[in-house]
């Protein structure tokens, strides 16, 4: 045994006759050959404290540090005003993951409540829990509420993240529920009939879950959803792109049974993709099937506003069998650091934000239309779309020549087609700076 394991030599083989073993060697015999390490791991030597911060700083030199970005796919740049990283960096707050026994600290509890009340002001919906890991998990989490005998086969529109959707089919899989794609239209939203036509077919359809905006950024229809997913008995989720509820409608107001999403916009930096924080909030109806943690308002003994968990949903604290989900963290301070955000921004500097983000986005489309490269659909989109490159011109040619200048650009769908993003950091001569550049490449030119 290596010399980390805490206990001695004595204790070691008093802990081996327990189990009626002789030896280590004994003990782990069942376990194949190919997996038993028999000589010594392959660690170097410890360094000291200067060593290893010059080794940190080598290894973070070798990253590409762009002046501009216009990609986004799920996870955005924006403005965080610098009072968010002041409080959540207090050492009260900071920890890694959820903090056990939650109810001994009312102040960790009030922060998850304060949270809770911003996201179903946020979404217009009634209740929220305490957050869950990212959004994909947000979503695949709310179709496993929706499920029981009588509604067993969800339904997934195909204009949705191809992330999420994949994290919706492992939990279904593991789950053996059903799920079934509504396709698309042309111009790459729901194809309203197509859904209507499914759920009536299907005998015991659990739920519907569609994005607002979409993956390609285009602006759906959740009205018209909404009145359809509900005319068969079952229930509605609505993914949303939180920023964007500053200034279209909320899950809440379309009629929704349950708002998901990705709440990374809410003051976390892009972090090389986490960790992020999924939210969800549900209509009172559905108050108990939610998974994670609640918090609730109540008073103690001398009439003093307090706070405790309740409803507990998840398998720690209810026979297993009648449990919503086994999940069991809301990343704490990622909530917390959501919490700080929308106060800091407040309604109106979210509604300002998103208003930026829809201004810029519309800008860049047309910066890049001047520049050759037509929007594929023509539907109203928030921050995102979607480009066709004309004939003879290569997607890679066009983002290489870009991120030769310090730009990333969007995301390569296909060979002809690439995901544009613009929020409100982007700046007016970054875009202009950007669709020259792609314009030089169509045209043959020196970018």
């Amino acid at each position: 045994m290596g010399s980390y394991v805490p206990n001695t030599e004595r204790e070691q083989m008093e802990m081996l006759r327990e189990t009626g073993c002789g030896s280590f060697d004994e003990l782990f015999c069942g376990l194949p050959q190919e997996m038993v390490i028999s000589e010594g791991l392959d660690i170097p030597e410890g360094k000291s404290e200067l060593e290893v911060i010059r080794s940190m700083k080598e290894m973070a030199e070798k990253n590409k540090k762009y002046k501009s970005c216009f990609r986004g796919a799920g996870a955005y740049r924006h403005y965080i005003p610098s009072i968010v990283k002041s409080v959540v960096e207090k050492e009260v707050f900071v920890t890694a993951y959820t903090p056990y026994q939650a109810e001994l600290s009312q102040g960790i509890l009030q922060s998850i409540f304060e949270y809770q009340t911003m996201i179903c002001e946020l979404t217009g919906m009634d209740v929220s829990n305490a957050s869950v890991y990212d959004g994909a998990v947000a979503a695949a989490e709310a179709v496993m509420m929706c499920r029981d005998r009588r509604h067993e086969t969800v339904f997934v529109s195909a204009s949705v993240h191809p992330n999420v959707l994949k994290v919706i089919r492992t939990y279904s899989n593991a789950a053996d529920v059903k799920v079934v794609v509504v396709p698309e239209t042309d111009e790459h939203v729901t194809d309203l009939d197509m859904l209507r036509k499914l759920l009536e077919e299907e005998d015991k359809p659990a739920c519907f879950y569609m994005e607002q905006p979409n993956y390609y950024g285009l602006l759906e229809d959740p009205a018209a959803m909404a009145e359809i997913v509900h005319n068969v008995k079952a229930k509605f989720i609505m993914g949303c792109e939180p920023i964007s509820l500053g200034v279209l409608k909320t899950p809440g107001e379309y009629g929704a049974d349950i708002a998901v999403g990705e709440g990374q916009p809410l003051g976390m930096p892009l972090s090389f993709g986490g960790p992020y924080l999924g939210f969800m909030a549900v209509k009172a109806d559905m108050m108990r099937k939610i998974p994670g943690r609640i918090v609730g308002e109540t008073t103690d003994d001398d009439g003093n506003r307090a706070f405790v968990l309740t409803l507990q949903a998840r398998e720690q604290h209810i026979r297993r069998e009648k449990a919503s989900s086994n999940i069991c963290s809301n990343q704490a301070l990622c909530a917390l650091t959501a919490s700080v955000y929308m106060s800091a921004m407040g309604p109106e500097g979210i509604a300002e934000a998103a208003r930026q983000c829809a201004a810029k986005a519309h800008y860049l489309a047309l910066k890049l239309g001047d520049a050759g490269l037509k929007t594929e659909s023509s539907n109203e989109f928030f921050n995102e779309f979607v480009t066709v490159l004309p004939e003879g011109t290569s997607c890679e040619a066009i983002l290489k020549a870009l991120d030769d200048n310090g730009i990333l650009g969007g995301l390569q769908l296909d060979d002809s087609r690439i995901l544009w993003c613009a929020t409100e950091v982007n700046t007016r001569a970054e875009i202009d700076n950007a669709a020259e550049i792609v314009k030089a490449v169509i045209s043959g030119k020196e970018a």
